[in-house]
């Protein structure tokens, strides 16, 4: 074991439980944070933390991220090496009805994290963004080279702050921080929230489905073991300022100080009918579809460029939409006994 445990925040969440239990998996110790909220059913989060609760390694504490005494406590009895920050209020409709949960997660939250990092020797921060904060963005790829000012939700909104946020911090105080921008995750121990267990869970039980847009949504749909990959190789590889940088000519995704953001996605994006089709042939029924205009919020692509990200560790998502989608289907009849 490392001397010193790695923090993962959001650890009973869908990305944060992988992030932890990969880490576990590779003989590092890991505390994990949650406030096990209402969001989606906490039964689920439960049974991650169960999982987790296998590794020897693992430390599990219940707390909020809003919770400023709770989060300068935490890091006052570790000096974490390395955080890993995964736990926000998500959800782009969620944020239409419920702006306050958005901003004492992640934007009082955030800065209880950054405080921790500062005061208590973090050697490398590293955060969710999303796809979200390219907003009314239309040129594709998005890549992290292009202006990010024109968020359509207030949770992309909140997401562009916390990239601003760590710039200030890694700009300031030297607190390298990296923001990971995920492009539609899925996969094993998914989000109920989300249109891959949305679509498979009513497809199983007869019941409808709803189609944003008519079904012309494409998603750049991002395996869950990808991100994970991507993750685990930055954890040991601190942002660096760019020497080359220049106010003249500012690059959004480069800085001075060290900081950094990547695309996480699979550079392939993919119409939401086509995975209702792989989701019908895999369940063996068929769709009950409900057509229906954009939601506010919503943008009708995404599509990531993934170049930064491969240059700088070798990697880049590439698990085929069809493999992705049998495994969670896969998964769902094991978990629920269907």
């Amino acid at each position: 074991m490392t001397q010193q445990p790695i923090l993962v925040t959001g650890a009973a969440g869908f990305i944060g439980f992988h992030v932890a239990r990969r880490l576990l998996a590779e003989g590092r110790a890991v505390v994990g944070i949650d406030n096990l909220n209402t969001y989606y059913d906490p039964k689920l989060k439960e049974a991650r933390l169960a999982e987790l609760a296998k590794f020897d390694g693992f430390r599990f504490v219940k707390l909020d991220l809003a919770d400023r005494a709770g989060m300068t406590a935490l890091f006052a009895e570790h000096r974490f090496p390395a955080v890993v920050h995964l736990a926000a209020q998500a959800g782009v409709r969620h944020s239409l009805t419920h702006p306050h949960d958005y901003v004492d997660a992640n934007l009082i939250g955030f800065v209880n994290m950054l405080e921790g990092c500062r005061h208590h020797g973090c050697g490398n921060f590293l955060y969710a963004s999303s796809s979200s904060v390219y907003g009314s963005n239309t040129h594709m790829p998005f890549a992290t080279s292009e202006n990010v000012d024109h968020p359509l939700s207030l949770y992309g909104a909140t997401k562009k702050a916390n990239e601003a946020m760590a710039h200030s911090y890694a700009h300031l105080y030297g607190l390298p921080a990296t923001g990971l921008r995920f492009f539609t995750v899925y996969g094993p121990w998914g989000r109920p929230d989300m249109a891959m267990w949305l679509f498979a869970s009513a497809i199983m039980a007869g019941k409808p489905i709803k189609l944003f847009n008519h079904g012309r949504m494409q998603r750049d749909f991002t395996y869950v073991d990808d991100v994970v990959e991507a993750i685990v190789r930055l954890v040991d590889r601190p942002a660096q300022g760019d020497p080359n940088y220049s106010g003249d000519t500012p690059d959004p995704a480069r800085s001075a100080a060290p900081w950094q953001v990547y695309n996480i996605g699979n550079n392939n994006p993919v119409e939401v009918t086509y995975v209702v089709k792989l989701l019908e042939d895999l369940i063996g029924k068929k769709a009950i579809c409900e057509m229906l205009p954009m939601q506010p919020g919503d943008v009708p692509a995404t599509y990531a460029n993934v170049d930064d990200l491969m240059r700088d560790v070798g990697f880049k998502p590439a698990t085929p939409i069809e493999v992705g989608v049998a495994n969670f289907v896969t998964w769902y009849r094991g978990h629920f006994n269907v």
